[in-house]
């Protein structure tokens, strides 16, 4: 646990620092990021970044007999691809390419991405229709983690 919450601390900081961005993410940071260290020897953070990733999905293309049907199946995939953002930015893509050459020529080229990795403490902000699309905001408040594994005891 401390391995995951110090890459996950490292990740929050890199990216905070870096400005860097994904997709429809985003991150919110101030200028400063002083760090103290702690008896248990984790540094900890003045100002914590907070994370935020938007999912969307297509209302018309959900399976469902009924309009309501879905609208709930379109909420649940727009919060499936909000999460799968925020752990891009917590874990990281691994990213797959594999390109074939025959006599110079390329024959094929293909390219594939997998996202894996645990998310705590994430919330929706906002969950909305717009027009045939439905939306979810979801925030990680990495300070809210910190806390979380020092109550546990993992730091």
């Amino acid at each position: 646990m401390k391995k995951y919450l110090l890459a996950l601390l490292a990740t929050a900081f890199v990216v905070g620092t870096t400005g860097v961005t994904t997709g429809c993410s985003s991150m919110m940071r101030s200028a400063s990021m002083a760090v103290h260290y702690t008896d248990t020897g984790v540094h900890e953070l003045d100002n914590f970044p907070v994370l935020r990733a938007s999912g969307y999905a297509v209302l018309s293309k959900q399976k469902g007999g009924t309009q309501a049907e879905r609208q709930i199946n379109a909420m649940r995939a727009s919060k499936m691809e909000a999460y799968r953002e925020l752990t891009e930015q917590v874990a990281g893509v691994y990213v797959k390419a594999r390109n074939k050459n025959v006599n110079n020529i390329e024959h094929s080229d293909n390219l594939s991405t997998e996202v894996e990795g645990l998310v705590h403490g994430a919330r929706v902000v906002r969950q909305y229709p717009i027009g045939d699309t439905y939306v979810t905001e979801l925030e990680l408040d990495t300070k809210r983690i910190y806390d979380l594994y020092q109550i546990r005891g993992a730091i």
